[in-house]
């Protein structure tokens, strides 16, 4: 959230305003003023405050008729009440009726200042709350990203490289490659790591909701407008915002996007108030966004404007020699999580893993070995307790080259002797000269639980 608040004054008399948005202005607050409840009822469905600062005793509609209606609509709301002819009862009604705090008048500016500022920290500590349970559910550490093939090390060097920049980043792969895991790995190498991290999933909005979800609306502006509220990227600011499946996005919306990223300002709907934004944008996309722009579907020029820096993530059939380290770190997290003491996997088990074709990608595997864990007959993970869904001929190597399989052999072996070359090549039997060289000439990773055991 910004770090600058947003407090609303409603009194009707004017010298009151005026002090309090000039004293507050002064600590960096930005205040407006509304002189009388339905003036500031309105102000409240048009833009969004932080904290309200309420007369009790007007004209018209009442102080308390205001502050019920401000916590029908807006429950969080903060509103410091108040007024001229403080009584215990009045004080009482407002604190009952949602108020955070009662100020009798005549009050001086330092009163007003502790005030205001304690319910300014305590609004920031709610909003702070809100952001860190999301970031601590969508938290992502490099050690996350399993694999040590070629390709996923270049895509480790690119999130460090990337991280730390401000660049637009388009992340394009098949379901289950973990593009949001990479995005998410990107905001935490990035110096917005202690700000919001907003995810957009674009697959599942409906396309009339898009861009009230990405913008927020005022209260009234459609028909289940029935609150004023943040879009994503207000939600965002200072952070990064991350589209997930942004190809779903129409063209209509397209082009309030590329707005928004350009000028760096949007819109509320059903408003006409400019709302500055700070965020840094990740897309992901598993479509073929050439071909989209080909074909009408998906803009060009914003198509330019996210994929300042491409990172393509391979299917798992090809880089089938980080299975065994997948392997490995999905039974160790599902053994924990499910509390089942699982003391490994059968090498015709991983040989099975290793040579299906995994449509799904890692999320597939991942859903399978998280099966097999709990379906398990007994701690040895075997063969007979891998169900794969969707169901796809697995047992075939029909469509891989003798190397292929030979690769996919030997990293199978490896990962069950811990990496130890001596006993690999017993197994195997073949010399450790003769094991050293296919590793080579395959670029099989050699990784040990510990450290390589090469001797």
């Amino acid at each position: 959230m910004p770090d600058i608040l947003n407090i609303l004054v409603i009194d009707d008399e004017e010298p009151m305003r005026d002090s309090c948005s000039k004293l507050l202005s002064k600590d960096n607050f930005n205040v407006s003023t509304a002189e009388d409840g339905l003036k500031g009822l309105e102000l409240l469905n048009h833009k969004a405050f932080d904290i309200v600062i309420l007369d009790l005793k007007m004209p018209g509609l009442s102080g308390l008729e205001v502050l019920e209606k401000i916590k029908q609509n807006l429950p969080d709301m903060l509103v410091i009440v108040i007024t001229g002819y403080p009584s215990v009862e009045s004080a009482v009604q407002a604190m009952k009726a949602g108020a955070y705090d009662f100020l009798p008048k005549p009050f001086t500016p330092d009163e007003l200042r502790v005030i205001v500022k304690r319910a300014a920290d305590k609004r920031r500590l709610i909003v702070e709350n809100i952001y860190l349970r999301e970031q601590l559910k969508t938290y992502t550490s490099m050690d996350e990203i399993i694999g040590e093939s070629e390709s996923m090390i270049q895509i480790k060097e690119m999130i460090r490289k990337v991280g730390p920049t401000d660049s637009t980043v388009l992340i394009t792969g098949e379901s289950g490659t973990g593009k949001d895991i990479v995005a998410r790995a990107i905001h935490q190498h990035s110096l917005r790591k202690n700000k919001p991290f907003v995810t957009v999933d674009c697959g599942s909005l409906v396309s009339t909701l898009f861009e009230s979800e990405l913008f927020g609306h005022i209260k009234g502006s459609f028909t289940d407008a029935v609150a004023t509220r943040k879009g994503k990227f207000e939600l965002a600011n200072s952070g990064t915002i991350f589209f997930d499946e942004i190809a779903n996005i129409d063209l209509n919306v397209q082009s309030k996007l590329l707005r928004a990223i350009q000028e760096k300002e949007i819109t509320k709907v059903g408003s006409n108030q400019i709302l500055q934004i700070d965020v840094r944008i990740i897309s992901a996309t598993n479509r073929d966004l050439a071909k989209a722009i080909k074909e009408g579907s998906f803009r060009e020029d914003l198509f330019y404007r996210l994929g300042v820096i491409p990172i393509f993530l391979p299917p798992l059939r090809q880089k089938k020699d980080d299975i065994p380290l997948l392997i490995r770190y999905f039974l160790d997290k599902y053994s924990k999580r499910k509390n089942k003491k699982i003391s490994g996997i059968t090498n015709r088990a991983i040989n099975e893993l290793i040579r299906y074709n995994w449509p799904g990608n890692v999320r597939e595997l991942q859903n399978t070995i998280e099966r097999a864990v709990v379906l398990a007959k007994s701690d040895l993970i075997d063969h007979s307790d891998l169900f794969y869904y969707p169901l796809e001929p697995h047992h075939s190597s029909d469509n891989y080259s003798l190397g292929e399989v030979e690769k996919a052999h030997i990293s199978k072996i490896l990962y069950e002797m811990d990496f130890n070359i001596t006993r690999t090549a017993e197994l195997l039997e073949i010399d450790r000269k003769t094991l050293r060289a296919k590793i080579k000439k395959y670029g099989i990773k050699i990784v040990g639980r510990n450290s390589p055991q090469v001797d």
